[in-house]
């Protein structure tokens, strides 16, 4: 198991403002972890990249990826994946609908894709092989045609896989569904990996290639318990666990008013806060962001007595818990790691990916590196722990 946490969590679009982020936060980090002992001190410390397109370009160019390689071995750290689902800007604007473009219809996504692998090939020990994760084809709200997003995820997928051969090392790419995203559910994963290797003339390169990137934030809101989630994915449609991210998501009783008053602390304009709200005969209902279902209830369109819980993708710390009464999915993250520990051999890059913390709440905020620290001891405590 590889346990890194992504560095999207720093602002960084260029290639030099990302090498400083990894230079001042990342390698800060590392050594809280060493203080702290949760991090051997002679054991290369492993990092979850996030590359913008931009930085991508530039690191592959002129010398900077033979000076990052010696970077990488002077800090005695190594790159064992990379967030390849924000292509632009992702801190500081407006993200929302722009984190899905441009999809999986366009080249760029494509080219941009290809400049992950290129550069992982690269830097990416054999010991761990090399793993990308990007987003689940495209957002509904493009209602974008199907048929080149598997096309040119069939490309992508030879692409790798000649770079593999070339470079002997084991690199996948980890579709990451979303809420809202062109599949975000289990049934909707099973539906569409089942019509991509149906597409493909070798679904074993496909299989080997294209995985899933499970983050646990994400199934959370969309009210799929963990484990037979994962069985479903895993076990049963053989579909590859490229990596799973650790993320925490807001959960809340819409019918208690002093929830949502609680909840609108948490209403701010960069990000996509989806929400899904289940009723207690199980049926859900879907709002794109925050602020629509906030709109619904103050409207009175929606009535929050009809829901039994409401779940928001808005991702907090793994270790804290937002103040009462708003609670957290942080019970399904410990079933995630519950699962991966009764199955050691389904997945072996795990990331911690709590990119919001430019965003939380004063209370729910502390200094970046402690934070990260303190997540990394949660889940290194909860591997600790006997399963049951």
């Amino acid at each position: 198991m590889t346990l890194g946490y992504c560095t999207n969590i720093h602002p960084a679009e260029t290639w030099a403002e990302t090498l400083h982020a990894l230079e001042t936060h990342v390698l800060t980090v590392r050594d809280r972890l060493v203080e702290n002992g949760d991090q051997p001190a002679g054991r290369d410390f492993p990092i979850g990249l996030r590359l913008s397109a931009i930085a991508a370009d530039e690191l592959l160019s002129g010398d900077n990826l033979p000076k990052f390689k010696d970077w990488l071995a002077e800090n005695r750290s190594y790159v064992f994946t990379i967030n390849g689902f924000p292509y632009g800007s992702f801190h500081g604007t407006r993200v929302k609908e722009k984190v899905f473009q441009p999809d999986w219809t366009s080249p760029d996504r494509v080219e941009y894709t290809q400049n992950l692998f290129k550069i992982l090939a690269q830097i990416a020990p054999h010991s761990t092989g090399g793993s990308a994760s990007t987003l689940p084809g495209s957002h509904k709200s493009f209602s974008a045609d199907e048929v080149p997003i598997r096309e040119n995820l069939i490309k992508i997928a030879y692409f790798i896989e000649d770079l593999s051969q070339e470079h002997q090392i084991d690199l996948h790419l980890g579709l990451e569904p979303e809420p809202l995203g062109h599949f975000e559910n289990t049934a909707e994963t099973l539906a569409f990996f089942e019509r991509l290797h149906h597409q493909a003339k070798s679904p074993t390169i496909i299989g080997k290639r294209i995985g899933l990137n499970f983050d646990s934030c994400h199934f959370a809101i969309e009210f799929d318990d963990a484990s037979p989630s994962l069985n479903a994915i895993s076990s049963l449609a053989g579909i590859r666990l490229s990596k799973i991210h650790l993320s925490n998501a807001l959960a809340l009783d819409p019918a208690d008013p002093s929830a949502i008053e609680a909840i609108r602390r948490f209403d701010e304009p960069t990000y996509f806060h989806q929400v899904i709200a289940q009723r207690p005969d199980g049926s859900l209902e879907r709002f794109p962001d925050l602020p629509l279902f906030l709109s619904a209830i103050d409207s009175g369109k929606t009535k929050p007595a009809d829901f039994a819980e409401a779940r928001v993708h808005f991702h907090i710390p793994l270790d804290s818990q937002p103040a009462a009464p708003l609670g957290s999915t942080h019970s399904h993250v410990a079933e995630t790691l519950a699962w991966c520990a009764k199955n050691p051999t389904a997945c072996s890059h795990f990331e911690i990916e709590t990119y919001t913390w430019g965003v939380l709440p004063e209370n729910l905020q502390r200094p970046v590196e402690e934070q990260i620290a303190a997540e990394y001891h949660w889940v290194l405590e909860k591997l600790r722990k006997p399963i049951t």
